[in-house]
C-alpha cells in the first residue's frame, strides 16, 4: 500500500477527519470523535513511510513477532505500532489494523459518545 492509498482508506472510515496539527505540517493525523487513531510522518524514515496505529497490547506482541514491517513507535508502548508501507505487511492487514485502531478508540469512549458514533 502506498501513502495515497492509505490516506484514502483512513478518510473512508466513518467520521474520519484529517489534519496537520503541528507547526511544521510534517505529521498527518486522522481522528474519529476527536480522538487520534492514526498518524503518518509525511517525510519518509529511511526512505519508507509508516503509519502509527493504536492496537490492543496482546495483538501488538503477536503482530511484531510475525511481521518485520510492524515495529514499536517512538512512544515505546504496546498500545501503538508503526506499520511500514510497502513492506511484508499485506495491504489487507494494513486495512484491518486501521479498522482495529478505530475500534480501540471507539471502545474507550464514554457510552454516550460510542452511541453517538454508532448512530452517525
Amino acid at each position: 500500500m502506498n501513502i495515497e492509498d492509505l490516506r484514502d482508506y483512513c478518510l473512508s472510515i466513518k467520521g474520519s477527519m484529517e489534519s496537520t496539527p503541528f507547526i511544521d505540517n510534517r505529521i498527518l493525523t486522522f481522528k474519529v470523535m476527536d480522538k487520534l487513531f492514526a498518524y503518518i510522518n509525511l517525510e519518509p524514515e529511511d526512505g519508507r513511510f509508516n503509519v502509527c496505529l493504536k492496537c490492543h497490547p496482546e495483538k501488538t506482541v503477536e503482530l511484531r513477532e510475525h511481521c518485520n514491517g510492524i515495529v514499536e513507535t517512538s512512544f515505546k508502548s504496546l498500545m501503538w505500532n508503526a506499520v511500514y508501507l510497502e513492506s511484508d505487511v499485506p495491504d489487507s492487514l494494513i486495512k484491518e489494523l486501521v479498522s482495529h485502531s478505530v475500534e480501540e478508540v471507539i471502545r474507550k469512549l464514554p457510552k454516550s459518545k460510542r452511541e453517538e458514533y454508532k448512530n452517525r
